[in-house]
């Protein structure tokens, strides 16, 4: 079973490199299931129901948040009937939405699991113990586990990674929106990736506008970060999963831009 997760989308350019390069992915790879971060699809905070129908209507199965979940308020008028959107599972107890979803593919179901971290990010309940809960209920249903762990500190992804080993098919790290060079299969036979990367905006910093970003450390002085048009990039990470034990057999980082023309 071969599972398709892309980075952090961020904004229109990101849209826009999903809408051009998912077609092209789906026919090159043929995964079972398609996965999106879109913590950052509306102008790079947040997510609205339309941009959700959309990546829906273009392939993706499920579509993952992280910090930003409520930063565009149109959320609040959909994630409790949208089937296929899940927000970190470790938000305080009250929360609109879900942390474990299902996917239904030829090959059985697939759980998809989004936890958030705690370091150097706002102090909500231990992923950790998330987990542990949400993997016991998962694995009443079947032994494919993906997790989405949103975080900042590499340590910490790290060591979800090490913790699920062998518990979970994958743990990949969104978040920080640089693709990191860490793809493996765990002993335990779990693919562990610190960061997918992101998509959007390649000549910008972490998806925006990168004069903004350079007046902010130059001055320390409030900005506001834009999401400009220009060149751009799809990060995503491709993984083979044995459907019948769980464990993951193979891992794939995918970048796209004009530097790496996937495609060529």
């Amino acid at each position: 079973m071969k599972l398709l997760f892309i980075g952090d989308v961020v904004g229109s350019p990101g849209r826009k490199m999903v809408e051009q390069y998912l077609p092209k992915l789906k026919a090159k790879h043929k995964p079972s299931a398609i996965i999106v971060n879109g913590e950052n699809a509306a102008g790079g905070k947040g997510i609205t129901g339309k941009i959700y129908r959309s990546f829906l209507d273009q392939g993706a199965h499920v579509i993952t948040l992280g910090n930003h979940a409520w930063d565009n308020r149109d959320i609040f008028e959909f994630i409790d009937e949208a089937k296929s959107l899940v927000r970190p599972a470790n938000f305080p107890e009250g929360t609109p939405g879900k942390g474990l979803v299902y996917v239904q593919t030829e090959h059985g179901e697939v759980a998809i699991i989004n936890l958030q971290g705690r370091t150097f990010l706002p102090a909500i309940d231990c992923p950790f113990k998330k987990a542990d809960e949400l993997i016991a209920e998962a694995l009443q249903r079947t032994p494919m586990i993906f997790v989405d762990f949103h975080a900042e500190a590499t340590s910490e992804k790290q060591a979800m990674g090490w913790y699920l080993d062998g518990r979970v098919s994958a743990v990949v790290g969104t978040h920080t929106h640089v693709q990191t060079a860490d793809a493996r299969i765990l002993p335990r036979g779990t693919a562990y990736m610190t960061d997918v990367g992101m998509t959007g905006l390649y000549d910008g910093i972490l998806g925006v506008d990168r004069e903004a970003v350079l007046r902010k450390f130059l001055t320390s002085l409030p900005v506001r970060f834009e999401v400009p048009e220009g060149r751009s990039q799809l990060n995503a990470v491709l993984i083979h999963i044995e459907p019948k034990t769980g464990k993951a057999k193979a891992i794939e980082r995918v970048m796209i831009n004009d530097d790496h023309p996937y495609f060529e």
